[in-house]
C-alpha cells in the first residue's frame, strides 16, 4: 500500500505566454492574475508520517512567495510550476489550476 500526505493552497499570482499564437486568446499575451489551486502529495512510508503536513504546506508557501504577497510566475504555465513544485520537493502529484477550474496534473513516476 502507497500513502501520500496531501497539502493545498491558495496562491495569488501573476503570469503570462508572450508567444500565445492563438489570436482568440492572445490577452495571454500579457501579464495577467489568477487565483492559483494547487495540490501536492508526497509519499510517505508509515502512518505517522515521515513528513508533518503543517510543515510541508509551509515550506511550500516559503518558497513561492519569499516575502512578498503576490508571486510573479512570469512565462511558468501551469504545468511549469507543477513541475518545479514536484522537483523542489520531492512530490509524487502536483495539481496546478488557475481559478481553481483549468490547468495541469503532473506526477512523478519515478516515486
Amino acid at each position: 500500500m502507497q500513502r501520500c500526505v496531501v497539502v493545498t493552497l491558495r496562491v495569488e499570482g501573476v503570469h503570462c505566454w508572450p508567444e500565445c499564437p492563438i489570436e482568440e486568446v492572445s490577452f495571454l499575451r500579457d501579464p495577467h492574475r489568477h487565483m492559483f489551486h494547487i495540490t501536492a502529495t508526497r509519499l510517505v512510508t508509515h502512518n505517522d508520517r515521515d513528513v508533518e503536513i503543517i510543515m510541508l504546506k509551509r515550506e511550500i508557501k516559503k518558497y513561492l512567495f519569499g516575502n512578498g504577497v503576490v508571486v510573479d510566475f512570469g512565462r511558468q504555465s501551469c504545468e511549469d510550476i507543477a513541475e518545479d513544485l514536484i522537483t523542489k520537493f520531492d512530490l509524487k502529484t502536483c495539481e496546478v489550476l488557475e481559478d481553481g477550474e483549468n490547468g495541469a496534473f503532473l506526477f512523478n513516476e519515478d516515486l
